[in-house]
């Protein structure tokens, strides 16, 4: 096949690439809110997030705004940026929808910024064409952390874009990934640590040339000022706020050295679940078996794309590490005694490894479709195809099939029915749920004492820990959960766990709670959405109303009344 011939084939293969990623996201749009999709730092608490800071007239608020729907008065820097595109999204259609669209515009930007990085720098052979268009199809169809879009599936498009500058071929287009991807984004959860590598790497590149690259540098600073301009609101609270927030008391780096050894062997064969890849199975055997022909073949060993792979995964496995021994004891006297230590997650170098784990796949199947012959071709295509079952199968459709629906979950008739039989204003009262996540309550308009937040006044924090006080007190796991994280700040019953999504056809019911009716009389919680049935009710000054059972529901709620003076 000539090279114009490849040429024409290859752009026939991205348009099949692209009708696969179609094919992907294709159950959002047919499903709509029939879809079921994750349910962690999902629909638990993000896209109710979004719901609620579009209604709550403070989406483009002073900085010391409040969102008065969660926590009596949640700082509405905890709910993120106005600049985001997500947010954008969900204002402007409804939640599943914005949902369908985010997932699509996220997957096709990871295809265009990783094909685009292979094609002009990492594997640029013409007749690599398969390897190069099928790879960054894979990285697109990763099951990554839907609230973070292009956190971490931008980065190849950021580095296509700051290589051309450091190369000196930098074009419109460049600039305006540089310029577009800090409002598609976040930056404490995926490009703060792209940026500061970028940053070591310009300065290393820099000595080894004896020459200052002016440009890279000018790309780097244009983006991370973006970025700050962009959540300037996170910015203002987390290095300027003076007031204690639920984070001072974080406790994180807890582990001895084999668990964090432990730890480190875990993540780098299985990853993480916020920046998922799913290459324990092809991917990283792959990727190791090229590492090790280029250690025993000099020509793998010269190529370009033989450097690329060993470099890239002695990387991923040193930031493996890091993040494991982040969490370290030695670590804690010094982030007791530096507050930014103790609020900012440095562990989070690891968000850089979907795009290092991929990279490396790519250079490793263009190793064997280059210098392999026959046999390395047909490894090559063996494992692209592998790959692509081992993804189809970790599709939210399929991971989720036996969980809550999108409507099951938000179970908005159920929830109506529950206002309509109180029928008082919603903001003329408080609730708290147990047994199943609050979020279900703010997505439908409640006001809500429990929340999930890692964000949030420390002052607040204590006044709550009042309410559970006697249910901490029965269970050392979640005492020292809510003391030394807090971030879901939930009514616990000691029984129960931590488990927050009891459905309908649970037969469990909760015999010995301990509530303090009075610290939640106090906070204006006047409320109980109860999964389960509450047989010390009356002992907890706390009176049954009514069950409200829904077809279209997970739940059944069993409302109480707070049997109190508020």
């Amino acid at each position: 096949m000539t090279d114009a011939a490849a040429s024409r084939t290859e752009r026939r293969a991205a348009a099949a690439a692209l009708a696969l990623i179609a094919l992907y996201v294709a159950p959002y749009f047919l499903l709509g809110e029939d879809a079921h999709i994750r349910i962690h730092d999902n629909l638990d608490s993000n896209i109710a997030w979004y719901r609620v800071l579009v209604r709550s007239g403070a989406w483009f608020g002073p900085p010391d705004a409040v969102i008065p729907q969660i926590m009596n008065g949640l700082p509405r820097a905890a709910l993120g940026t106005e600049f985001s595109l997500l947010v954008g999204l969900h204002a402007a259609l409804p939640p599943m929808a914005a949902y369908a669209a985010g997932q699509t515009f996220a997957r096709v930007a990871a295809f265009f910024g990783m094909y685009a990085l292979l094609k002009d720098f990492f594997v640029r052979a013409p007749r690599a064409w398969p390897v190069r268009v099928f790879a960054p199809a894979l990285f697109a169809l990763t099951p990554f952390w839907p609230s973070g879009m292009l956190s971490t599936l931008g980065q190849p498009l950021a580095l296509w874009a700051l290589l051309h500058l450091r190369a000196g071929t930098a074009k419109a287009r460049h600039w305006a990934a540089i310029v577009l991807l800090p409002f598609c984004s976040s930056f404490v959860l995926g490009f703060f640590f792209f940026l500061s590598g970028m940053f070591v790497f310009w300065a290393a590149d820099s000595l080894r040339r004896r020459k200052w690259n002016l440009p890279l540098l000018g790309g780097i600073a244009v983006m991370t000022a973006l970025y700050l301009g962009v959540e300037y609101r996170l910015l203002l609270a987390l290095v300027f706020g003076d007031e204690p927030t639920s984070r001072s008391e974080f406790v994180s780096s807890r582990l001895g050295l084999w668990r964090c050894v432990r730890l480190a062997v875990k993540n780098f064969v299985l990853g993480h679940h916020h920046v998922a890849t799913k290459h324990a199975a092809v991917v990283l055997p792959a990727t190791a078996a090229a590492a090790l022909a280029c250690a025993a073949r000099p020509d793998w060993r010269r190529a370009p794309e033989g450097r690329a792979v060993i470099g890239l995964l002695a990387l991923s496995a040193a930031l493996s590490v890091w993040y494991a021994f982040w969490f370290h004891k030695a670590w804690q006297p010094l982030k007791e005694t530096v507050p930014l230590f103790n609020t900012f997650n440095f562990a989070r170098y690891h968000f850089l490894r979907p795009m290092l784990i991929y990279l490396g796949f790519a250079c490793a199947l263009s190793l064997f479709w280059r210098l392999g012959g026959r046999k390395g071709r047909a490894l090559a295509a063996a494992a692209l195809i592998a790959q692509a079952a081992v993804l189809a199968m970790n599709h939210e459709e399929i991971v989720y099939r036996h969980r809550p629906t999108f409507r099951e979950f938000y179970a908005k008739a159920q929830f109506a029915a529950i206002a309509e039989a109180i029928g008082r204003p919603k903001e003329s009262y408080r609730v708290v749920s147990i047994g199943l996540h609050p979020a279900i309550a703010q997505f439908n308009g409640f006001y809500t004492l429990d929340s999930y937040n890692n964000f949030y006044p420390l002052a607040y924090k204590h006044a709550f820990r009042e309410i559970i006080a006697g249910e901490l007190e029965k269970n050392k796991t979640l005492r020292t959960y809510f003391d030394t994280w807090g971030g879901r700040c939930y009514v616990f019953v000691a029984e129960l766990g931590k488990k927050y999504e009891f459905r309908k056809t649970s037969k469990r019911r909760i015999k010995r709670l301990a509530l303090n009716t009075e610290a939640l009389a106090r906070l204006g919680g006047r409320y109980v959405l109860s999964a389960l049935p509450i047989d010390n009710a009356a002992e907890n000054r706390l009176r049954f109303v009514r069950r409200f059972d829904d077809e279209r529901s997970a739940w059944r709620i069993y409302l109480y009344e707070v049997d109190l003076p508020i």
